[in-house]
């Protein structure tokens, strides 16, 4: 009766400041203070055992390997990285080793590619939280939709297309927002935070909190700023860009290209030495710290160095007016959190803009121009130059009182709507209705085939599909896939067939290296334990297995009382399979001439009571243990 659910959130990690990270930690806050569940963090772009992931109150763990070098061998190809990154080499793992009764993952759709083809997929209870921003929807998250049960978005816009397609499991949960952390302050408070930032106090500053990605509409933004200003000289107008400056967009390139004056144009710089923050126009990246003096510590603000959520408050409430266009976006959390700061939000109407530029959420909405998405054809939003800078005007010139009334209504139709206290109780009531998982199931995965044999296929592109398939078991999607794209690329810059195979082949054998489990060897072997079984490795060649072969019997009258296992590639295997001092022969894999995990080594029990390996031993090449039993080697390798 006692029992409580095991919940696995699978996401960006709780401390990143991104929109993914702070619903994690908004979200895993408020289930760990029911105290109904067994927490389990899963955080993308950490190592497996990171050791600054356990200093939380909840379980947590990285989705990266440990091993270093395996992670430089998977960089090697971008969509097998990418999967990485989003967890893909892992998971199987953390799976097994947690046992969770509901599995949610809460990433990109992409970030779950093929999850549904996984063992455990659906043995427990798996729900996707994910954002969907754009039309079309994306076809992987239709191809999705029939195997997901559990199927949430962000946005009532992607519920909506999604029934469209037939779809009308698909429900809307919104990311979270922690509402004590943004509240409007006290006027004098304010006043005070703009003396000390040099903000006039009547300069109408105009701001926009964003990550500098290609889909915020910042020249669009500047466009509509300048001309606002012309309509309105008296405004004493700044526009406030509180992003990094040093990717995405090329902002002084756009600001000198439209002439507007860079003293309006300001941003937020972080200290990483004493963490404060400061309001002025961009100078450049690494600037000294006027508050601490240390040098070149202030940068503008970004995911891995930025403002606390109490200084980001302060932030919003610097500013008249928040202005958020964008081409789409699955919630855009900043848009909810000035809305908690009671401003006025001008929004573009549409995706996920929608549920948030309405009259009932305080909010104007900016109209927009349809453009296609280069390769996906995407409908994108170019937002009107034209309307920002009417909306703006209209703000601008509203009375005191009426923009505090839409501000006081903005921000109760966020914490009726977005607060953790509502998602997360929302969120309660899905994972309750879960049943508990038995966990009785078979986890074992289908062996990728390094041996494939690609047929010859003359299109460059289908031939790179194939071998996705046929050797790693991935579908390659030629329009989407990073990894396609990256060895077409390759091919036009010269790359042979035999080559990319060769590391296809390379990546296949290290992942069946790590498919195979105790048990699943254990079940490929006959009796009850390791006593009076023989194995002998020898992956290949066809000479090498025939000249062990001619020593089979040899090696029998040594040891009689043993079953001789031989561990070699299929290919051979009936080079030797039918002697008749041969007891089984076994599929090689790599990894699997390990001396220590074949013989056993401690409180490992081993496989074999005795392993001779295909090495000349050395320190570094360890063979030569054999518990102990090693008194006929000699005679056996000299022969050999």
């Amino acid at each position: 009766m006692n029992k409580k659910k095991k919940i696995l959130l699978h996401t960006n990690h709780s401390k990143a400041f991104t929109g993914f990270g702070k619903n994690c930690k908004n979200i895993l806050s408020h289930l760990h203070k029911t105290g109904k569940y067994d927490i389990i963090e899963a955080c993308n772009g950490f190592q497996k055992s990171n050791p600054h992931l356990r200093k939380l109150p909840w379980k947590c763990v990285g989705t990266l390997p440990d091993d270093q070098a395996r992670i430089d061998q998977l960089n090697r190809d971008p969509n097998i990285a990418r999967a990485a990154g989003y967890g893909a080499e892992t998971i199987d793992d953390i799976i097994k080793e947690f046992k969770p009764d509901v599995y949610i993952g809460a990433e990109d759709i992409w970030g779950f590619n093929q999850y549904w083809k996984r063992k455990w997929w659906n043995k427990t209870n798996c729900m996707i939280w994910t954002t969907l921003d754009s039309e079309p929807i994306l076809p992987l998250a239709i191809e999705a939709a029939p195997h997901i049960r559990n199927y949430y978005v962000w946005a009532s816009f992607a519920e909506r297309e999604m029934a469209k397609l037939g779809f009308p499991h698909v429900k809307t949960l919104r990311g979270s927002l922690e509402t004590d952390n943004f509240f409007k302050i006290d006027d004098s408070v304010r006043e005070e935070a703009r003396k000390s930032h040099l903000i006039d106090s009547n300069c109408f500053l105009i701001g926009f909190v964003f990550r500098n990605q290609l889909r915020k509409s910042v020249p669009n933004l500047l466009d509509g700023f300048s001309e606002f200003l012309r309509s309105n000289p008296e405004s004493n107008a700044k526009l406030l860009l509180h992003t990094h400056w040093a990717e995405g967009w090329d902002i002084p390139r756009l600001i000198k290209e439209k002439e507007i004056d860079n003293s309006r144009i300001l941003t937020t710089y972080f200290c990483s030495a004493c963490k404060r923050y400061e309001i002025k126009p961009f100078d450049g990246q690494s600037k000294d710290c006027k508050y601490c003096g240390s040098k070149g510590t202030q940068n503008t603000t970004n995911v891995t160095a930025g403002v606390s959520e109490s200084q980001l408050n302060e932030i919003y409430n610097l500013m008249d007016v928040y202005c958020h266009p964008f081409t789409s976006g699955g919630q855009e959390i900043p848009v909810q959190e000035a809305k908690l700061a009671e401003l006025i939000t001008l929004v573009t109407n549409y995706s996920c803009g929608e549920d948030s530029c309405t009259s009932e959420s305080g909010a104007f909405p900016l109209e927009w121009a349809e453009y296609r998405e280069p390769g996906t054809q995407f409908i994108k939003a170019s937002t009107y130059p034209s309307s920002i800078a009417k909306q703006l005007s209209k703000v601008f010139k509203m009375t005191p009182a009426k923009r505090r009334s839409l501000g006081e209504k903005a921000r109760k139709f966020t914490v009726e709507n977005f607060s953790t206290e509502v998602i997360g109780a929302q969120l309660e009531k899905i994972l309750d209705e879960m049943p508990f998982c038995e966990w009785d199931f078979d986890f074992t995965e289908k062996p990728r085939n390094p041996n494939y044999l690609p047929p010859d296929i003359k299109d460059n592109s289908e031939w790179l599909c194939d071998i996705y398939k046929n050797i790693l078991n991935m579908d390659a999607d030629p329009e989407f896939d990073e990894g396609h794209k990256y060895w077409m690329a390759e091919f036009y810059r010269g790359a042979n067939r035999e080559g990319v195979l060769s590391y296809f082949r390379e990546v296949a054998s290290k992942q069946n290296s790590e498919i195979v489990n105790p048990t699943d060897f254990n079940d490929l072997l006959d009796g009850d334990g390791p006593e009076n079984r023989l194995a002998v490795v020898i992956p290949q060649s066809a000479g090498d297995v025939l000249m062990v072969n001619s020593l089979l019997s040899n090696l029998k009258s040594l040891y009689p009382s043993y079953d001789i296992y031989i561990l070699t590639k299929p290919d051979f295997f009936p080079l030797i399979e039918d002697h008749p001092s041969v007891h089984k022969v076994l599929p090689y894999q790599e990894g699997i001439d390990d001396l220590l995990a074949l013989e056993g080594r401690g409180s490992h029990k081993g496989y074999f009571d005795l392993a001779f390996l295909p090495h000349i031993g050395t320190q570094k090449i360890f063979n030569y243990q054999h518990n102990g039993k090693d008194k006929n080697q000699f005679e056996l390798l000299s022969e050999l």
